[in-house]
């Protein structure tokens, strides 16, 4: 059972310009390890909202590999893994946008939305956004920086899956009413939860 965290940050408003990706292994019920790579943009197009959201310049990626490669890295660790992000529609959608952009197939996986998970689990919260979450946790981090938006992701799935007695990451969603969302080859599905 492999469940990864996953964020990207993009260069601009465009879902194909994912110009970093973060990511946070999950095992044994702890963060076993985190990576971040650089993605060079197909179109090196940066715009200055973006840049002020997450401080990521075009020649901060102008010799770093562009998607494809950054993600073929990590392409037999997404096989068969439950993959999890903070607000999944997005960083699921960057993930379709990019591959869609380089005429590749989807990878086969199960994902998670730790937003919709949060929203289930801590109803009380005046926000879920996932600093606000780190801060109810006390944990530490640079939001926006896509390992350490991916590792609080991460940590805040295990203290839900905690919450809810679930044994691992991956079976919180049987617990809470939550269908997770699949990407294969065909296509994709979002995952939803039931009304509560």
């Amino acid at each position: 059972m492999k469940t990864i965290a996953i964020d990207f940050e993009t260069a601009n408003e465009q879902r194909g310009s994912a110009c970093s990706v973060g990511l946070a292994w999950i095992e044994d019920g702890r963060v076993t390890r985190v990576e971040e790579r650089l993605i060079r943009p197909k179109d090196m197009r940066f715009s200055g909202m973006n840049i002020a959201i997450h401080g990521i310049r075009p020649e901060d990626v102008e010799d770093a590999p562009e998607f494809p490669e950054v993600m073929d890295e990590f392409h037999d660790d997404f096989r068969d893994a439950t993959m999890i992000a903070h607000n999944a529609a997005f960083d699921f959608s960057v993930w379709r946008a990019s591959l869609d952009l380089y005429r590749q197939s989807y990878p086969e996986l199960t994902y998670l939305c730790s937003l919709k998970m949060a929203q289930r689990i801590w109803p009380h919260f005046l926000s879920h956004r996932l600093n606000l979450i780190a801060e109810h946790l006390g944990l530490r981090f640079v939001h926006h920086n896509a390992a350490e938006d991916a590792a609080v992701c991460a940590a805040a799935a295990i203290e839900m899956a905690r919450v809810v007695k679930a044994s691992t990451v991956a079976s919180i969603p049987a617990v809470i009413g939550m269908k997770p969302g699949r990407l294969t080859s065909r296509g994709y599905e979002p995952c939803t939860c039931r009304r509560a």
